[in-house]
């Protein structure tokens, strides 16, 4: 019984499968070596500046993740930056709602008493980034090393970044 857990557990993680349930187990997984101090969450170099300086104009920052929530406090709060949860305004996984579907966008705007387009969604796949213009937020895909490739279609249509740093935002006032 425990062999056929381990296996459809490595099953699931070999298919990059984003079920509530795997990524819930992993957070379990991953508060156990965050809290011993054997892990530290790292970021790209242009996120953290990048992220204090829209809170600093007063812009709110939420988390929309398919991995768990708990995991994402766990990486925010042991990070190599320190404990930066305190830039974070909220916390979204998959009990909102899976990332390809725009009613997820919808059911966050509501939940944070914003308009979908006053969202700026950022991600680096093109399925979430539909799925979120559906919705009416506004999208930026994020070109980083070790992300899938883009088709020239998608080059194309999407607005792409490489670094945080390339957004020019409205202050929030």
């Amino acid at each position: 019984m425990i062999q056929a857990v381990v296996d459809n557990v490595c099953w699931q993680m070999s298919l990059d499968r984003k079920t509530t349930a795997l990524k819930q187990l992993q957070g379990h997984m991953w508060r156990v070596a965050f809290k011993a101090g054997s892990m530290k969450a790292e970021f790209f170099e242009d996120v953290v500046p990048a992220v204090r300086k829209w809170r600093e104009v007063g812009m709110k920052v939420y988390i929309y993740s398919s991995g768990s929530v708990e995991a994402q406090k766990l990486l925010f709060g042991h990070s190599t930056e320190g404990d930066i949860l305190e830039l974070v305004d909220g916390h979204f996984d998959t009990k909102i709602g899976h990332k390809v579907e725009s009613e997820s966008y919808r059911k966050i705007a509501s939940s944070i008493g914003c308009s979908t387009n006053n969202i700026l969604f950022l991600t680096d796949v093109t399925r979430e980034a539909s799925a979120a213009e559906e919705a009416d937020v506004h999208v930026a895909v994020v070109v980083r090393p070790g992300n899938a490739g883009l088709t020239d279609d998608e080059k194309t249509y999407f607005s792409l970044i490489t670094s945080f740093s390339e957004l020019c935002l409205p202050s929030s006032t």
